[in-house]
């Protein structure tokens, strides 16, 4: 018997399939992988408590890539902070760090949440043409708005 979390899993495939998004395909493909051979045991912990890191350590890596290959250096960066799109650009990163470390948070404390936020995603990609980011900024957004809701009911009452 199929179990429920393998239907899930195929119907994030078969959504994945139809909206061409390569990444959920092979996300999906491996956790299957890894569940139908048995070694899902070992390693689902590991990539629960240390995917999120790993991650956004080789994202990273992918962003440094233009200043160690000299592609983006000191010349560069003085000419960008002169427009104030850099500036706008510069505040934008700030923000997005500090809500995707709310996302950590909120992931960490609440796992349940990242399905939601996976279909989220999915349903954006699939029907709106949407970029999968993946769901450490979304669940920062979330996690932001729910300390908004959170402050605004307490204060109201």
């Amino acid at each position: 018997m199929i179990s429920q979390a393998t239907v899930f899993m195929l119907i994030l495939l078969a959504v994945g399939l139809l909206g061409k998004n390569q990444t959920l395909i092979a996300a999906v493909g491996i956790l299957l992988l890894l569940k139908w051979t048995g070694m899902g045991d070992k390693a689902f912990p590991f990539l629960q408590a240390k995917g999120i890191p790993i991650a956004v350590t080789i994202l990273t890596v992918s962003v440094l890539v233009p200043i160690v290959t000299g592609e983006i250096g000191f010349k560069q960066l003085s000419e960008a902070v002169k427009s104030y799109y850099a500036w706008i650009a510069l505040a934008s990163g700030i923000f997005v760090a500090l809500i995707a470390k709310g996302g950590v948070v909120l992931l960490q404390n609440d796992p349940h949440i990242t399905a939601v936020l996976v279909i989220g995603t999915i349903l954006a990609v699939a029907l709106f043409n949407g970029v999968a980011v993946g769901p450490l900024i979304g669940a920062g957004i979330a996690y932001a708005a729910m300390k908004a809701v959170e402050f605004f009911s307490s204060a109201g009452g």
